[in-house]
């Protein structure tokens, strides 16, 4: 049987946060979880580029939050842990049971094979080796990898984007990667090479391992960690290629500053594919998009997402 957990939330004040957080730790508490709104609406503010919105529950859980939460398992030894950890501290707390589930597998069945576009077959790594329906070119992914795996809808967008305008033996540019599911598609679906850039370092596994999976090479894969709006020596390393494709599945917010690169990284003919823009912010995009020179060739817009297709 599985063990039950108890999760014990301490509440306290913005100001004595942090010396709660201390004399949990002096009294051996570990696994500490600290959830305060001041800090969390500073990271908001100072990492507000990467977002269009912000999920209103959690903005609701985090409101007025100042607490620190532990865990400790249901029974005598628990319960007596939870006595040593709160010795002389006078704070209030509540506890709820949580059972232990395998949350390593027990997610994968909401995961499941789904087509895309007119060519493409997403499949979850366990599914490897099950039949792929005929005319679709698979795609293998580890989604508990945590960055993209196709089932949203501005990802889906932006694939059927790159099943439309790839070119056999083009190059192809994946700015903002995560999973690099993008450019992995782009290379399944013709294109002889591809390069990925992401802010996060953790990405750049992530991309390698999925493109393994599908047996694309480092010859014919790179990705990098990096930001090319700020980074300028990066930006000028791969303006020294030009692209058949560059594809940006992000925000409004970075595509904006993010379109007056674009030229000079497209080869001329070539397609710029952003996606990840909430239909309010469109008219902003394709503006900017045009400022720099980029004509829009196309618009798709699906449950309030929209994605463009422009070209130099």
């Amino acid at each position: 049987m599985d063990p039950i957990w108890l999760e014990v939330t301490v509440e306290t004040t913005e100001p004595e946060l942090e010396t709660l957080a201390a004399r949990l730790t002096m009294n051996g508490a570990t696994g500490l979880v600290i959830e305060d709104e001041e800090d969390f609406k500073t990271f908001l503010e100072q990492n507000r580029q990467y977002w269009d919105y912000v999920d209103d529950q959690l903005l609701e859980r985090m409101k007025g939050a100042a607490r620190v939460k532990f865990y400790v398992t249901d029974d005598a030894d628990g319960k007596k842990q939870l006595e040593t950890w709160m010795a002389g501290i006078d704070a209030p707390y509540a506890t709820a049971r949580l059972r232990e589930e395998d949350w390593a597998t027990s997610w994968q069945k909401y995961y499941k094979p789904m087509s895309v576009g007119e060519r493409l077959y997403i499949v979850p790594e366990w599914e490897k080796g099950e039949p792929v329906p005929a005319g679709r070119t698979p795609l293998y992914l580890n989604p508990g990898l945590i960055f993209g795996t196709g089932s949203h809808a501005s990802t889906r967008l932006c694939l059927e984007g790159v099943e439309t305008y790839v070119r056999p033996g083009g190059r192809v540019l994946d700015l903002g990667c995560g999973s690099g599911i993008l450019s992995i598609a782009a290379l399944l679906l013709g294109a002889e090479e591809a390069a990925g850039v992401d802010i996060d370092p953790k990405a750049v596994g992530v991309a390698y391992e999925n493109a393994a999976m599908n047996g694309i090479g480092a010859g014919r894969y790179t990705v990098r960690a990096g930001d090319v709006l700020s980074d300028r020596a990066l930006a000028a390393e791969l303006a020294q290629k030009r692209y058949q494709l560059v594809l940006a599945n992000i925000v409004a917010d970075v595509i904006i500053p993010l379109s007056a690169q674009v030229p000079g990284l497209l080869e001329p003919g070539g397609m710029f594919l952003c996606s990840g823009i909430i239909d309010t912010r469109a008219d902003e995009v394709r503006a900017a998009l045009v400022s720099h020179g980029l004509r829009v060739a196309e618009k798709k817009a699906r449950d309030g997402w929209v994605a463009f297709a422009a070209t130099r």
